[in-house]
Formats: C-alpha cells, structure tokens, sequence
C-alpha cells in the first residue's frame, strides 16, 4: 500500500468514480503541496521566525499569528492560476477570493481554515489545514452565495495534519484515507485505507475549562461519563483534549471517541464557536464517511443551510451512539 502516491490513488480513483474530474483531481494535488509547503514552514519555526503574532486579526476578531497569514497566502497562491478554481473563501478573510481575472476559471469553490488550532504554535503542539471543496452553482458570478451550500454538496473534504508525522486525511465521498508525507521526496503516500470510528466509545474530548457556561444536555451527559462505572454508563470513559481540531478529530478517527464543543451562554448571540463552513462541514463530512455522526445537538450538521459565510455551529462527532445521546438530551 505504501507505494501508492496521492497522486496515483487519485488517478485511479478518477478511472473508478465518474464524480471524480481530472480538474478535482488537479485541484486536490495542488492543495496537497500547499500544505507541503506549510508543513516546512511548521517544521522550521523559529528558524524562519515565523513563530509569534502577526500583529493583525482576521475577521473573526482574534489575533492571527505569523503562521496564519503565512499558511492562508501559501494556499491562495498555489490555487489561484490553475484554472480550477472559481473562488476561494477563508476563515482568515471577509470575503471570498476571487480568481484574478488574468487565469482561466473552473468549476469548483475551495473552503479552508489555513492553520487550524494556531493558538498551539508557539508551544509546538500538533495544528492542521482543514479544507472543503463545492461545486459552483452554474451561472454564479462565485460569490459569497456561491458558497453557502449545505454540507451534502460537498464534492471531497479533507485535512493535512503537521505532527510528529505529516498527514492528509481525505474524503471523496467513498471512505476516509490517510497520507503520510514523505519528507525527502515530498510525496505524500497511502498508509491507511477506509478508517472506521467505532460506534461505541469510552473517551471523550471537551473544553471542561466552560463547564459552568454549558447548556444543561450537555452538563448531563459529561457528568454521566464523569460519574463512571458508578454512574448511569456502567464505565470509566477518558478525557483527551488538545485543543487544535484537526488533532483531536484526528485522534477519533484513529481509535474512536467523541469530541464536544458546544454552544455555551459566554456569548449568547453565537450559535457555537467553531465556523461552519471551514471547520464543522469538512470534519462532519470525513466523520460520517467514516462510520460516525456529527450533530450541533439537535440537527445533523451537514443538513444545515449556511445563512453567512463565517457562521459558527455547535458541533459534537465521532461515536454513533454517542452522538446520538447527546442529540437526544437536547431533544427531551
């Protein structure tokens, strides 16, 4: 299996699937090796002093690093001159990045998180790209409503995870898989086929730090696996946390669990924290690819019809029958 490239897996996955494009499949190795490249950048830190804040915010109000302006300007240009791409949309930016008048224009619209997790970087903690990719509605001029799909339309989704190893995790539609990058080649190679998250699961992940801010569903189902194999469960469950998306979903993909960040009253004019669009939609899409379910405790998050382009969701996956508690406590 580790013989097979990115590159050949989507070659052969175009010749299997009709939904597969040559374009989509361009677009996707594009992507790849812009996140080849964050990846150095990752690795070299403070090398390249690209480690501290940028001395800027991004839309959403929060102070962005070096590494977020550094990754988001990596992925913009790798993908603006290819020619498949209408536009591109970033949880760094306001508005969506349209393709410059000079290169051709495709058919697809490229969603991403440059750097998730980014308040890790100066501790040298695991942090990731998460990407989606949508088709373009025909006759759009690819803006902003262009993009706001609901997350069953979305053509592939995937991440690119910069540990200890580097990682791309990717959906087509037709499973999960795994990629690990080869640093002295740059090639990324297949080392995991169909991953699968168990249905049941005794680990779970959550900021307990807002305990006190949490919806009363959610303080009862954590105080429940809290209570252990005196409790209501029956079992001891573990607690992991790391606080970058991209490692903790990685974590359940690879061994199971649930991960919870949901609504709280700290701000009550926000549906949750994480961003629909750049975060919720691409994990939700992998997780239920891969065996589990993603809800925002009351709806599937991949049924939700985006309303803005920087929406933010409450979002609990991974574990079915998990899942399917904790949107039962919200429903009660």
């Amino acid at each position: 299996m580790h013989d097979i490239t990115l590159s050949r897996f989507l070659i052969e996955a175009q010749r299997e699937q009709q939904s597969l494009s040559a374009d989509l499949r361009q677009l996707l190795e594009v992507v790849a090796r812009a996140c080849t490249a964050i990846a150095v950048a990752v690795n070299k830190g403070d090398l390249a002093g690209v480690l501290g804040s940028a001395g800027s915010g991004n839309v959403q109000g929060e102070v962005q690093k070096k590494l977020d302006v550094i990754s988001n300007d990596i992925l913009l240009a790798a993908n603006e001159w290819g020619g498949h791409l209408a536009a591109m949309a970033s949880e760094e930016m306001e508005h969506p990045h349209p393709i410059p008048h000079r290169y051709p224009k495709g058919e697809y619209l490229l969603l991403f998180d440059p750097l998730d997790g980014s308040s890790n970087i100066d501790v040298n903690v695991s942090i990731g790209t998460i990407f989606s990719v949508l088709r373009c509605p025909a006759g759009s001029a690819a803006d902003e409503q262009a993009f706001l799909q609901n997350g069953r339309q979305q053509v592939c989704a995937g991440y690119a995870l910069y540990g200890p190893t580097t990682l791309l995790v990717l959906t087509l539609g037709q499973g999960v898989h795994v990629f690990t990058l080869d640093r002295e080649t740059c090639t990324f190679h297949l080392t995991q086929k169909n991953l699968r998250i168990p249905e049941d699961t005794q680990e779970y992940a959550i900021n307990a730090s807002n305990a006190r801010h949490w919806e009363a569903p959610v303080q009862r189902y954590i105080a429940e696996l809290q209570a252990g194999k005196d409790g209501v469960r029956g079992k001891d469950f573990n607690m992991r946390w790391v606080g970058s998306m991209v490692a903790d979903v990685h974590r359940i993909l690879s061994r199971g669990g649930i991960f919870l960040y949901p609504k709280d009253t700290k701000d009550a004019g926000k549906a949750g924290k994480l961003r629909l669009m750049y975060e919720a939609n691409p994990m939700a899409f992998l997780v239920e690819q891969a065996g589990g379910a993603a809800s925002d405790g009351r709806r599937d998050i991949l049924d939700i019809a985006p309303e803005t382009l920087h929406q933010r969701v409450a979002v609990v996956l991974g574990a079915r029958h998990e899942v399917e508690r904790v949107a039962a406590y919200h429903l009660s």
